[in-house]
This record gives structure tokens, sequence and C-alpha cells, in this order.
């Protein structure tokens, strides 16, 4: 895995040994990019744009972000071999400037609460099996950190059935391989 364009072009992201994280393949992240530079739907400047990467593993989209000009990148995950790599990853890269980390469980009650910014654009990765989205989409919604013109981008796997929130629009839904994206606004 690696980097795929900015500043980090060609770095290498470090990943954990073992099968409980799954890394975004530099394919979707690619499509997902290019889907945000060049969609009619999506009016971001990623450049002048706060992330939010929940479920973040080793940080792979979020890194993107950062190569590729974004202000900064709040990256919220629980599992402490991803987060060990994270920090690695984060490093390697001298961007600990522009990084927030939060080690919680992002259903544990209040655990979105502490974010004090609001996103340009939220980036939403969990496990394919994950049941409670609806919850979080909701949270999100009621804590209004999404920016008024931002994106809300899931990735999910083609199969999962999701159903989303009646206060969020989906403005484009792409399938590649056993991956499903949805952006959000």
């Amino acid at each position: 895995m690696r980097i795929i364009s900015g500043d980090f072009k060609g770095k290498k992201i470090l990943q954990p040994k073992d099968k409980l994280t799954r890394p975004l393949k530099d394919l979707t992240k690619e499509s997902i990019f290019n889907i945000i530079n060049h969609s009619n739907l999506i009016n971001i400047n990623l450049k002048n744009s706060n992330i939010l990467d929940l479920f973040s593993g080793v940080g792979s989209f979020g890194l993107e972000c950062l190569s590729r000009g974004a202000l900064t990148v709040t990256f919220f995950e629980n599992y402490i071999n991803a987060i060990k790599i994270l920090k690695l990853n984060i490093s390697s890269l001298n961007s600990k400037k522009k990084v927030k980390i939060i080690e919680k469980n992002i259903f544990e009650e209040g655990s979105l609460d502490s974010l004090n910014k609001k996103f340009e654009i939220i980036f939403i990765d969990p496990p394919f099996k994950e049941k409670k989205l609806n919850f979080l989409l909701k949270k999100i919604y009621k804590l209004k950190i999404l920016e008024k013109n931002g994106v809300l981008i899931i990735h999910r796997h083609k199969k999962e059935e999701d159903k989303f929130p009646k206060e969020y629009k989906i403005i484009k839904e792409k399938i590649y391989g056993i991956s499903k994206l949805f952006f959000l606004i």
C-alpha cells in the first residue's frame, strides 16, 4: 500500500500483520479522489479542508488527504495494533502537527462529542459487517460536524444493504470489486 498522489507520492504505508484491519485498496482510494476532484456534484477544495477519518485503521485515506494538501486530519480508531502502525505512518511522513488521533470506540457514549470543529469530508470505513452505521450517521447529523457543503463518504461491502437516515442524500454510488462507495450530503 502506498500514497498515490501529492507531496508524499510513492511513500509506503505500513500495514498490520493480522487480518483484523482491512486496508483501503489503492484502486478504491484513487476512485474516491477522482470523484472528489472531478464530480460537479461535490464542491470541495481538498487543500482547504479538515478531514475526519472514522475507523481509520492505519490511516490510508487520511494520509492521502494530507499528501494532497488537507489542512488537518482527525483519525478515529480503537484497535491498538492499528493505532501503533498509524502513529508510525504519521511519523514517517513528518505530519504530526496536522493530525489528531482519537483512540476511542466510536460507538461509546460521548465519543464524538470531543470533536471541536466541522469537517468538509468525513470518511467512514467500518468493518464490512458493522450494523450500527445508521446510529453513527444520526450522531454526526445531530452534532453538526459536517460542513454545510461537506461530503460524507462511506465504504461498504457491495452486498451490504444500507438504508441511510432521511437527513442525508446520496449524490453518488459506485461499486469496485467487493467494495461499494456512497457519497452523501
